[in-house]
């Protein structure tokens, strides 16, 4: 059985904010783990410093960023193609989340990183649509 897979026009919003979103967030964390760098004076090819936290956890901030952007990105593409504008603010509640789990972080104290634990309802809510979205392809909802 084939499908024809035809994008709804607000996709281009998932697109935007899921895609255009994460590569400005990603900018963000790579510019301040570079001036972390700098000030703390941890040189490459150096990925952790073995005795300054507070740089460690601008570089933690940045790994778990790009740690987690495919099992986000993925599926909030895939939800999108049925749920556009839901997924759009969905994305923008993930991406404000990490940008605030990494503005915590950078305290040197990494429970901060906890402030942006409301990014996971975005996270979790394009999962839960991926699934729906899966569902619907299988005939079964």
């Amino acid at each position: 059985m084939t499908m024809e897979l035809i994008l709804p026009a607000e996709y281009g919003y998932v697109v935007l904010t899921g895609v255009i979103g994460a590569f400005f967030v990603n900018i963000f964390l790579t510019i301040n783990l570079g001036k972390a760098r700098k000030q703390h004076n941890v040189q490459y090819p150096t990925v952790y410093s073995v005795d300054n936290v507070v740089f460690n956890c601008y570089q933690r901030a940045h790994q778990n960023f790009l740690e987690t952007l495919p099992f986000f990105l993925i599926p909030a593409l895939i939800a999108g193609t049925k749920h556009p504008l839901v997924v759009s603010v969905l994305n923008v509640i993930y991406l404000l989340g990490r940008v605030a789990y990494a503005l915590g972080y950078y305290s040197g104290k990494p429970e901060g990183r906890l402030r942006g634990a409301f990014g996971y309802i975005g996270f979790f809510g394009n999962l839960i649509l991926t699934i729906h979205v899966s569902l619907a392809m299988l005939g079964v909802v």
